[in-house]
């Protein structure tokens, strides 16, 4: 079963992201997420990564080169923009039930869509995944309020890892275990893992 992403775009965002997931995945990549922003003019940004979880410069031109012919034929944006390829980077978005469970215990914070436990913004670490839904242990609790709070997936409008220094070991690990399955060196200077990135102008 494919790990669909739980955190999707809305309007503009959201008819790009149906353009190019398929096409990303073909490319034997994920989508993490779209985002279309005022900066240097107008730039869209695709981030993705491998299916382990790394994603190098190259990576990044190999998923610009394969999408650019959608762009350029479907044409969704009504001006001039830049793209852009990332990867993830250390603090990363998390979108899918998978990113969910690899990341746990480590430090987060999230939006929810709706009121939980009185509030919508939350910040703690992960303690456990289920299918629906997952359980975070808050970093600051208020009077009265529970130390750890049941999150449901669908409730989410947006959650990111924090950065610390157990997250960027646990990022260095992860990514020194995804190059030796894939038969790489332990080190390549190729590889950002603040955030790989491939400018383009269109």
């Amino acid at each position: 079963m494919t790990d669909k992403r739980i955190i999707i775009e809305q309007g503009l965002e959201a008819r790009i992201a149906t353009l190019l997931e398929p096409v990303i995945e073909q490319l034997g990549y994920r989508l993490v997420r779209i985002r279309v922003s005022a900066l240097n003019g107008t730039t869209l940004q695709i981030m993705a990564e491998r299916p382990d979880g790394s994603m190098s410069v190259e990576d990044c031109e190999a998923v610009s080169r394969g999408i650019s012919p959608v762009l350029d034929v479907e044409d969704p944006m009504d001006r001039a923009y830049h793209l852009e390829i990332s990867s993830p980077g250390i603090d990363r978005p998390l979108v899918r039930v998978g990113d969910f469970e690899a990341w746990t215990g480590q430090l987060m914070k999230l939006e929810t869509n709706r009121l939980l436990a009185n509030r919508k913004r939350f910040r703690g670490r992960i303690v456990s995944v289920g299918p629906d839904s997952f359980q975070l242990d808050r970093d600051a609790v208020g009077e009265g309020e529970e130390q750890v709070v049941e999150i449901p997936f669908d409730a989410l409008a947006e959650a990111r890892l924090i950065l610390t220094d157990d997250l960027i070991a646990a990022s260095l690990k992860a990514d020194k275990a995804a190059r030796k399955a894939r038969g790489l060196p332990a080190e390549d200077e190729g590889d950002d893992l603040d955030g790989a990135g491939a400018p383009d102008a269109h």
